[in-house]
């Protein structure tokens, strides 16, 4: 039961102290209560809490600190608490302003974009007995460790963009294409060179949206301000949360000035809700994005994804069961296996390695057979140092 946490540190209510290698739920870019956001919120607290998407002197100066961090293209922005919520605002968005017989929308194979009705529709995440899948279309995911066209990279010729292409890029009634440039939730699956660059192109040709689901990897986790920025996509709307206001409730809508604007688009309450604008949230990701800019911590966000590599694939080098390692800047994912000749996932192993680990003092994030890894820019070397010595002691200990 955490009782605190100090930056990459938690402690519990007995006084044990944990390397937090989750960031929280891969929020905390700075780390826990880092004393400039701590500072901002309380400071806010005393002057202001909501006045319902009104006009404050802080906005305007997050306005303007994302008008610099974001590519040029995302020029106007709506302000959200939550993913599913921002998710919601930009389906709004392509709903209200899709040309007559453009009704359908693509997504990809494994994503995820929250859990509302909406999100889940664009994934076909049915509960229950009822179906709700909408009207999707959906494409493959660049999941190469298992791909279900069974073919190899790279002598499948990214087989799997080219059905992307052909299923939703071309297709006259799709009018935009949801996705995640990297798949968090699903294990961190990071596209291969070339699925982009294909898919993208077409899009843009057929007049389809690139709508970028970067709650998770917005805001530096990746090594770039946007991972999209990473694979060469230009997104005409971008999503927006997690780390953005170092875990507290907030979201970015960030879009083309041109479709954000339109009048059916931008009606009455179109981009308001009870919270949107929230001044605390406003205050929580000005101070967090300034830090992040001041400090240069993307930049380190590279150099400690560097280290990362090397030392999680010396790891998959001595332990059979880790089928595959893979991920970006400060964002990755392990993939354990029964075996790697058959590659059958191994949930068991992944929940022990992670209770293991949790109790020799290290706090990863659990999905099924997969443990990612994302702490926060802020981490020294000796810390991840650290981390990496007990995650290859509860991986001994649970395989050996």
């Amino acid at each position: 039961m955490f009782a605190e946490g100090r930056g990459a540190v938690l402690t519990d209510l007995d006084g044990n102290q944990y390397l937090d290698f989750a960031a929280g739920a891969l929020t905390q870019s700075l780390g826990h209560t880092h004393p400039e956001v701590v500072e901002a919120l309380t400071a806010q607290a005393g002057r202001l809490w909501n006045v319902h998407d009104s006009a404050t002197p802080d906005r305007a100066d997050l306005l303007d600190l994302l008008a610099r961090l974001l590519p040029d293209q995302l020029d106007t922005y709506a302000f959200f608490s939550t993913g599913a919520e921002v998710v919601e605002a930009a389906l709004r968005v392509v709903q209200a302003t899709a040309a007559p017989g453009r009704n359908r929308m693509g997504a990809l194979r494994h994503g995820f974009h929250g859990k509302t009705m909406g999100s889940r529709m664009l994934v076909h995440w049915d509960v229950g007995h009822q179906s709700f899948s909408g009207n999707t279309v959906l494409g493959y995911a660049p999941y190469c460790y298992r791909c279900p066209l069974e073919l190899e990279h790279p002598s499948c010729g990214v087989r799997c963009a080219s059905l992307v292409r052909k299923h939703i890029a071309e297709k006259p009634n799709v009018s935009a294409l949801v996705f995640e440039p990297v798949l968090g939730a699903a294990g961190v699956i990071v596209p291969p060179p070339g699925y982009w660059d294909q898919i993208a192109e077409a899009c843009r040709a057929a007049g389809v949206l690139l709508v970028a689901d970067e709650v998770l990897t917005g805001g530096g986790r990746t090594g770039a301000f946007l991972a999209s920025e990473l694979l060469g996509i230009k997104p005409d709307l971008a999503m927006l949360s997690k780390g953005t206001a170092n875990g507290f409730p907030f979201a970015v809508l960030a879009g083309r000035g041109d479709l954000l604007r339109r009048p059916e688009a931008a009606t009455t309450g179109a981009y308001a809700s009870t919270y949107a604008s929230n001044p605390l949230g406003i205050a929580a990701a000005r101070a967090t994005l300034e830090v992040i800019e001041r400090d240069r911590l993307i930049e380190r966000v590279r150099v400690l994804g560097a280290l990362l590599e090397d030392r999680l694939g010396a790891l998959r080098s001595r332990f059979a069961n880790l089928g595959q390692v893979r991920g970006l800047g400060l964002l990755w994912g392990l993939e354990f296996v029964t075996d790697r000749a058959s590659r059958t996932p191994a949930p068991e192993i992944a929940r022990a390695v992670y209770t293991t680990a949790l109790d020799l003092g290290l706090r990863t994030s659990l999905g099924g057979h997969i443990l990612r890894i994302a702490p926060p820019f802020t981490l020294d070397e000796a810390l991840l140092d650290e981390g990496l010595r007990l995650l290859d002691k509860a991986i001994g200990q649970v395989v050996a």
